[in-house]
């Protein structure tokens, strides 16, 4: 998952938002007493099914890592398209670039240092960070300058930068993340890992290293995409555990700190590969869209369960529930597994371009990217007018304790060019306290997904669908 805009405008309760009046009486009927029934139904079956806890864990512990132009990703096409065929849905894969980045070897080592004994190195527990460039292959010899944010490095100048690693020891506010605000933290740590060679390498910095952006106090490395730009000169990059951050900083203090840093990532010609699309057509409406959708990329380190096999799985869900209980959607229900989230964006900005003619036909999307914890509700993007239209959907799930939503900016990255667009644009709302202690780490396997909670995101995610799908009057746009 990228980070994309933490922005909260406004908090609603199911029905109302603290208590004040919706903003906009909503037009007189918006769910027939077939559809509300029918929901509760869906919201019965989602809670009671294992289908999504057994799709993500086909996706993460048989196909594994799913990172774009790997073998694993082009399976992991393969396997979804299959599943949605056998369903009987109407399925194309869309063609789009991906970058194919291969991480190779990557070790770093501390061969100088206050104290050290004589004849011995301490080890480092780093990671390349995505689209990295190698070093030398013998490796990389260099001392550390840490600095905690941008001004401390710049404040440094060139002199004292210059032909040295730097480390950017910012730390993730795991309090903020304790109090639910994990992705606001990661947000403000995330800027280090994609910004941190550019600023480095600006002042003459020969590769940079940068406190892991996540929650794990485990010695593991967080990865996750770095950014290059014209007319700046590309130096390696890497992340280095909690742990070994603070190891560094504390060494530094003290003394010289040398190390030597040894990565060998290629970046090979950008490969073929597919968004996974497969619809389940409206009955009424058919031209009209409600995409249910999650990304099928992850990153190498781990097994994609969390980010975001769990999102693909509960998607894939949704046609599923609706085929077992012979539910009709009045709008076409579309099942998208983006490509390339991690690295690029490809596989919605392919998406977009194809369908840019067809925007208004797309009633809603609705991404799930943020883990499998317990859903608190829906994230919605969109005109502020069209909250009261979902008090119906939110009623229902208050039973399961997600009955709250709330207005964001944005809600996904793969769907950011459709509600750019005007698309409303929906997410379950995930607790997000324990997330980024596994995002984009080894840690991200199979056995962090909890199956009453995976249950109740899926349940969050068919009602709101099948609720949008069916929803007798337009959304405000």
């Amino acid at each position: 998952m990228r980070a994309y805009l933490l922005s909260a405008l406004l908090f609603v309760t199911a029905v109302t938002a603290f208590g004040q009046a919706p903003a906009a009486k909503p037009t007189p009927e918006l769910y027939s007493t077939a559809t509300i029934s029918e929901m509760r139904q869906l919201q019965k079956a989602a809670t009671a099914s294992d289908y999504a806890y057994r799709q993500v864990g086909y996706l993460s512990n048989n196909i594994g890592p799913r990172l774009s132009g790997s073998a694993q990703a082009e399976r992991a096409v393969e396997y979804v398209a299959d599943e949605m065929r056998a369903l009987g849905l109407d399925v194309r894969l869309q063609k789009c670039m991906v970058p194919h980045w291969v991480r190779g070897e990557e070790h770093g080592e501390l061969i100088e240092f206050p104290g050290m004994a004589p004849g011995t190195t301490q080890k480092v527990v780093l990671t390349a960070l995505g689209g990295s460039i190698a070093t030398p292959a013998d490796g990389l010899t260099a001392d550390i300058v840490v600095v905690n944010n941008f001004e401390e490095l710049n404040a440094l100048g060139r002199d004292k930068v210059a032909g040295k690693i730097v480390l950017f020891n910012y730390k993730f506010d795991r309090a903020m993340a304790a109090s639910g605000f994990g992705l606001a933290a990661y947000r403000d740590a995330v800027a280090y890992r994609f910004a941190g060679a550019m600023a480095a390498a600006r002042l003459g910095a020969v590769a940079v290293l940068v406190r892991s952006a996540g929650g794990s106090q485990n010695r593991l490395a967080h990865t996750g995409a770095m950014g290059y730009t014209d007319g700046v000169t590309k130096i390696p990059g890497a992340a280095v555990s909690f742990e070994d951050a603070e190891t560094i900083a504390w060494l530094a203090k003290m003394g010289k700190v040398r190390i030597k840093l040894t990565l060998t990532p290629q970046t090979l010609p950008d490969a073929v590969s597919y968004n996974v699309i497969a619809d389940l057509k409206g009955s009424e409406k058919p031209d009209e869209v409600v995409i249910v959708s999650g990304h099928l990329d992850s990153w190498d380190l781990g097994r994609g369960a969390i980010d975001d096999g769990a999102g693909v799985a509960v998607s894939m869900q949704v046609p599923f529930l609706l085929k077992l209980l012979s539910l009709k959607p009045k709008r076409t229900i579309r099942f998208i597994a983006w490509m390339n989230e991690e690295n690029g964006g490809r596989g919605g900005a392919a998406y977009a371009e194809e369908q840019k003619a067809n925007f208004g036909k797309h009633f809603a999307a609705i991404e799930a990217d943020l883990g499998a914890s317990h859903p608190l509700g829906f994230l919605f993007a969109g005109k502020q007018d069209a909250l009261a239209y979902f008090a119906p959907i939110s009623e229902i799930l208050k039973s399961q304790g997600a009955g709250l939503s709330r207005v964001e900016e944005e809600v996904g990255s793969d769907v950011g060019p459709l509600t750019a667009v005007g698309v409303p644009s929906f997410a379950p709302w995930f607790d997000e306290r324990t997330y980024f202690n596994y995002h984009h780490t080894a840690a991200d396997t199979f056995d962090k997904i909890n199956p009453k909670e995976l249950a109740d995101v899926g349940s969050v995610v068919a009602v709101l669908a099948y609720g949008l799908a069916n929803l007798e009057q337009p959304l405000p746009r």
